[in-house]
């Protein structure tokens, strides 16, 4: 498709926004309500590629999933747990590797079945070893290009047995993976991570009614008790808050601007963001919070702040802030000194390789921005000036750039914009009324 826009430098941005459902809860509700006894509601689901290949295969694994309609809440027969008919086609994840890892872990445990799971040329190069070992070490059978590492992958389900399983890094997808194969083991499956990632995966299979027990320092050990059925519920996905991010940083960097955003997720494990913003100085108020479904949910005011101080990302926050790394290159450009991204080396196997891209797209604006082998180095104070950028197919570099294009002096084209539909379908609707709001 190759959408090209073009944005003209300066003006300010004001209005309410309701950005799309949570990505990460919109998959996990399919998976879960399909494993599930009876109905599940889902309302606020994100109509987006990444969301509905999850719903694609899920149908193709036997699961009455009714045609998804953008903003419509819609209800989901689960067929219970290890029940997936062996699907007569290849399972394409399109895009989501949230998609191919999750299923991994559930396929792997539906006994006697042979399933084959592929996905588009950039989550074919992606790593799937670090789902497909701990899975082996459960009696898994996984097998893929690169020595299972790479897509299309085979699984050739078998009863897994439960064990203790430590993830070499914090990934949600990875410890998700585990936690769905461990609800059909032989006994107790514990996962520990080096530091804690997203919990949207526990926080779901709990409200279900699966025996999960969170244990250790800052809920590090995480074990699942199979046995439970898991009974269908009525789920609101609250907005993304990797989506509000590009308005929170929009409205903190932009001149004269005041963004309101509606029913944003508030997941402890998602705002590391907010936690950087503080660091900032950015100048943001949190209002109406509310729990639903077992995740925190509010609005966010943000404006304009006088002045931003540099910051610096590292360790354990990285899981809390992984998504928000391209945005938040972006705003480092503005800030009064030298910030650093490092332990970031996970970027490199996103969509694009997020580390090297940004740093290519962003010098084209005129920032002073160094890669570094697991972050970058970049020097505030830039003065921006138009440019022909690419999001090089990546979601969250086209909406960065779209950002940064607002701060640069001139009118910016940005190439293959439409890589924003995969998590964020109506960012340039949102950011066209936020402009001619003034």
């Amino acid at each position: 498709m190759n959408q090209t826009r073009t944005i003209k430098g300066g003006g300010n941005l004001k209005g309410i926004v309701k950005v799309p459902g949570d990505k990460s809860i919109s998959h996990r509700s399919l998976i879960i309500g399909s494993i599930a006894k009876g109905e599940t509601l889902i309302e606020g689901f994100l109509f987006s590629e990444d969301p509905l290949s999850t719903a694609d295969c899920l149908r193709k694994l036997g699961v009455n999933i009714p045609d998804i309609i953008r903003d419509k809440p819609f209800t989901i027969q689960g067929i219970g747990l290890d029940n997936f008919s062996e699907p007569s086609q290849i399972l394409n994840c399109g895009n989501s590797g949230t998609t191919m890892r999750l299923l991994m872990g559930l396929l792997a445990a539906s006994k006697n079945k042979n399933f084959i799971l592929t996905g588009d040329n950039s989550l074919s190069e992606r790593p799937m070893n670090r789902v497909c070992k701990p899975l082996r070490m459960m009696g898994g059978k996984l097998f893929g290009r690169d020595n299972g590492n790479k897509a299309p992958i085979t699984v050739v389900g078998e009863k897994l047995r439960g064990c203790v399983i430590g993830t070499p890094i914090a990934s949600a997808q990875v410890k998700s993976a585990i936690l769905l194969a461990g609800l059909t083991a032989n006994g107790p499956t514990s996962v520990i991570e080096p530091a804690s990632s997203r919990d949207h995966t526990e926080r779901m299979l709990k409200a279900f009614g699966a025996d999960i027990q969170i244990r250790g320092e800052l809920g590090r050990n995480i074990v699942i008790n199979p046995g439970r059925d898991l009974i269908g519920q009525k789920i609101l996905i609250p907005g993304d808050i990797s989506s509000a991010s590009f308005w929170m940083i929009a409205a903190s960097i932009i001149p004269n601007s005041y963004i309101t955003l509606k029913n944003v997720g508030l997941n402890p494990t998602r705002t590391g963001i907010l936690e950087i913003m503080d660091e900032m100085g950015c100048d943001y108020e949190i209002k109406d919070q509310k729990v639903i479904a077992g995740e925190p949910i509010g609005n966010i005011d943000v404006r304009t702040a006088n002045s931003l101080k540099p910051f610096i990302i590292e360790g354990a926050i990285l899981p809390k802030l992984i998504d928000e790394i391209p945005i938040l290159s972006v705003a480092a450009c503005f800030c009064d000194g030298t910030s650093q991204i490092k332990d970031a080396s996970e970027l490199r196997v996103k969509e694009t390789d997020r580390l090297k891209v940004m740093a290519r797209q962003l010098k084209k604006f005129g920032a002073r921005v160094e890669e570094e082998d697991d972050g970058l180095t970049i020097t505030g104070g830039s003065n921006f000036i138009a440019a022909e950028v690419d999001s090089e197919t990546d979601h969250r570099v086209a909406m960065s750039l779209a950002i940064a294009s607002l701060l640069a002096k001139g009118t910016s084209k940005i190439y293959r914009s439409e890589a924003s539909n995969v998590s964020y379908p109506s960012f340039w609707n949102d950011l066209e009324d936020l402009l001619n709001s003034n």
